[in-house]
């Protein structure tokens, strides 16, 4: 008999979906142009949306709607704690979502009503909200419903893990996503020039407040319309458990599993610790307005800060691949935290120990912004290099979790992690209301509506200090933390290359099942065809 060189329709679809895998180790580029477009820009439209909100929400809370700091701060202590639950829930259901567009391109567009509708209720101040309990109520409302919506939409985030197992090609998709992200920062930017302008331009016809709801609408347009995009573009590529094997796995054991993941709990303490920085962050619309009196100081000074992110981005992927995520991120911290305290120090410098960069009044202006500006772009020259490094050590993280227990649940590895880093950032969110009625302001405003910048060099010196001494401290503490994080060298070499052979066996397992199942099929279907053919005879 001649010999035939038959390959059979499993070995052709294991050698195909084997080649898909090979990643860790594999040159192969997976991502197409139209692909990386999409999700570069579902990231712009999101990092656009969560600036806007994380800049401007206790400042238009607490000046507009007239919401004391401490009780704002109780209400983001409580949200935290709901939304660490909320968390939980929706982990685990985007863990074990199976359709046809795939496990996570559904929550980019599902969850969109939710955050749009509340975003435009956080930044807008009804005349009909009177009473103290009014107000809570409006504000509750709108921070409860957008974080549920964000906890869904926070899936788009987790397609950076899924749509290329190319490590490489990974880890140069986080740099070029977190260059473009440097530009989801412009429109909240220009919000503040707008406010600080407009209503002089328009001789008080349209006030600050009005300002901020337009950007508010603005940038949810821009959010749902790119998340839109990323789902019509984007791919899901890493091999999942299919929806028996994750139906094997129950709801506890997945928890316990979570739970033995060190290299998680290292990565959720040094968010933890780095969380600290966002209540400096919370204050600065409030420096800029009264200590410097002008919120547009703050915009023109980050136009030059933000100018080495766009060197240092380029740089973060060749400093990783040589020296590891985990040393470029504690050099960064350390180095970050040296810088805000040595600007903390030359700041109160000068003017009869008032500090020149604490109160503005009778200075000079241009020397005062030329000098924080410069400190600022120093203490923001290792940025990039730590979000760059913080997303390669996410992806370790998610890969350490599959290495471990066989099963990729990066939702659910997240769920716990937010849960932990909400739970922290509770305290921080607190910390930042409370910081805010310490340091004993209180908003006044003219005729028009418009905040009337403070005076008392006591609530100034507050200002300042939270402004600086709060990011201080948390870069300091992230780059301690993280130097115990152990997916590092050659571990971390090791488990990819198992991770690599475990994949390849995970399809050949799924490919020999339907088989399997074909086979099955197709005798029953012989079996059938028999007993028709049996019955016609007879």
């Amino acid at each position: 008999m001649e010999e035939t060189n038959v390959t059979t329709v499993e070995e052709v679809n294991t050698e195909a979906v084997e080649s898909e895998v090979k990643g860790s180790s594999s040159n192969r580029r997976y991502l197409r142009p139209r692909e990386m477009f999409g999700f570069l820009l579902t990231s712009f439209g999101q990092k656009n949306l969560s600036q806007y909100v994380n800049s401007f929400r206790q400042f238009f809370v607490i000046s507009f709607l007239g919401m004391s700091g401490s009780t704002y701060g109780i209400i983001m202590f409580i949200e935290s704690i709901y939304d660490a639950v909320d968390d939980s829930i929706s982990g685990l259901i985007i863990d074990r979502t199976r359709t046809r567009w795939g496990r996570l391109r559904p929550w980019l567009i599902l969850p969109t009503p939710f955050w749009a509708v509340a975003n435009m209720m956080l930044f807008t101040a009804p005349l009909f909200l009177v009473s103290e309990w009014q107000k809570v109520v409006w504000v509750v409302t709108a921070i409860f419903v957008y974080n549920l919506g964000m906890s869904y939409f926070g899936a788009w985030g987790i397609m950076l893990y899924n749509i290329t197992p190319n490590t490489n090609e990974r880890d140069s998709l986080i740099a070029t996503t977190k260059f473009m992200e440097l530009f989801g920062t412009f429109l909240p930017s220009i919000a503040t020039v707008f406010v600080s302008q407009l209503p002089k331009w328009s001789k008080n016809a349209i006030g600050m407040q009005d300002v901020y709801t337009g950007f508010a609408a603005v940038i949810s347009v821009i959010a749902a319309v790119t998340a839109f995009y990323g789902f019509f573009t984007m791919r899901e590529r890493v091999p999942l458990a299919s929806r028996e094997q994750m139906q094997e796995v129950g709801v506890i054991e997945s928890f316990k599993n979570v739970f033995k993941n060190r290299p998680m709990f290292v990565l959720v303490l040094s968010g933890f610790f780095n969380g600290f920085k966002s209540v400096g962050a919370a204050s600065e619309s409030f420096y800029w307005m009264h200590n410097s009196k002008d919120l547009l100081h703050g915009t023109i000074a980050g136009l030059f800060t933000g100018i080495p992110n766009y060197i240092t981005i380029p740089l973060a992927p060749r400093l990783i691949r040589r020296f590891g995520a985990r040393n470029v991120a504690v050099v960064s911290g350390l180095f970050a935290g040296a810088a805000y305290l040595g600007t903390f120090l030359i700041g109160i410098c000068g003017k009869n120990g008032q500090g020149f960069l604490v109160d503005w009044s009778g200075s000079n202006a241009i020397i005062n912004m030329v000098v924080l500006t410069l400190c600022l772009t120093v203490c923001g020259i290792p940025n990039q290099f730590m979000n760059v490094a913080g997303a390669v050590l996410q992806g370790d993280v998610y890969d350490y979790s599959e290495w471990k227990t066989g099963v990729r649940n990066e939702a659910l590895v997240q769920t716990v992690q937010n849960y932990f880093g909400k739970a922290a950032n509770s305290v921080t969110q607190l910390l930042s209301g409370v910081v805010i009625t310490a340091v004993g302001y209180v908003a006044h405003k003219d005729e028009f509506g418009n905040i009337i910048p403070e005076s008392n060099h006591n609530t100034l010196l507050g200002f300042w200090a939270v402004f600086c001494l709060m990011p201080a401290i948390a870069r300091f503490l992230y780059g301690i933390t993280l130097m115990f994080f152990n997916v590092h060298g050659k571990m971390k070499e090791q488990m990819l290359a198992d991770l690599e052979v475990k994949r390849i066996e995970r399809v050949r397992k799924m490919n020999a099942d339907a088989a399997t199942l074909a086979a099955e099929n197709a005798n029953l279907n012989d079996g059938n065809a028999n007993d028709s053919d049996t019955g016609e005879s007879q």
